[in-house]
């Protein structure tokens, strides 16, 4: 796992992107469906002026997969606490923190937790999608994933989502799916997967609920950045 400290334990650092994030809330510039275009952005873009999450581990210190799951869980908010996201994200990280462990934490919360994912206790995939968050959990504690598992648990949830599709269960299909990506993530150390994972436990949940799972994901996610050490 990469060594990053939150901004580079320099509260300077912090303060100074509070301050354009302000800046840009203020003038209402904070808006979806763009990285950065005309002086505009997601919550991304605002940070960094651009679409290249990787800047966030060199200039910020904050690993990647955070930085995906930020832009995920951005997009899916309800616009009014959308616009506020990327200064509760950015404001809840202390400098000198360690965060590598928190997208790993939140990804296996993904696949335990039914309140966010409803189809993970499915009985068509909850033995695939159990398999998944095992392979996960060593990551959660900073110790190596078994590649060769997350391999396994990722083919047993595809086949899990590929049976529910057919039998017409979207909840356990999308449930399936998060579960299938997160394994990837593990076995191919694949940061990007996080956002994959993060949108098909989304859609787990009825169609009306899909804003609150997102707000749900938006506090585990603030939750296990606080609690980082």
């Amino acid at each position: 796992m990469t060594n990053l400290l939150a901004y580079h334990n320099d509260p300077k650092i912090k303060a100074a992107i509070l301050a354009q994030l302000q800046a840009h809330y203020d003038a209402d510039e904070i808006v979806k469906g763009q990285y950065w275009e005309d002086g505009k952005g997601c919550a991304v873009g605002c940070t960094i002026h651009s679409g290249d999450h990787m800047e966030y581990e060199g200039r910020f210190g904050i690993p990647v997969m955070l930085a995906r799951l930020e832009d995920c869980i951005f997009e899916g908010l309800p616009n009014h606490k959308a616009k506020k996201w990327p200064l509760r994200f950015m404001n809840a990280i202390e400098p000198g923190a360690y965060l590598s462990r928190a997208g790993w934490k939140f990804l296996y919360w993904l696949l335990t937790d039914e309140k966010v994912n409803p189809g993970i206790s499915h009985p068509s995939v909850s033995e695939a999608v159990k398999q998944c968050a095992d392979v996960l959990n060593p990551l959660t504690e900073g110790r190596p994933v078994d590649r060769g598992a997350a391999k396994s648990a990722a083919s047993a949830a595809r086949n899990a989502a590929r049976s529910a599709a057919r039998n017409a269960e979207s909840a356990a299909w999308s449930a399936a799916r998060s579960a299938a990506w997160c394994a990837e993530s593990a076995a191919r150390s694949a940061e990007s997967a996080a956002e994959s994972a993060a949108r098909n436990a989304a859609w787990s949940a009825a169609s009306a609920a899909r804003n609150a799972a997102y707000v749900r994901m938006a506090d585990k996610l603030v939750e296990l950045i606080v609690g980082a050490r």
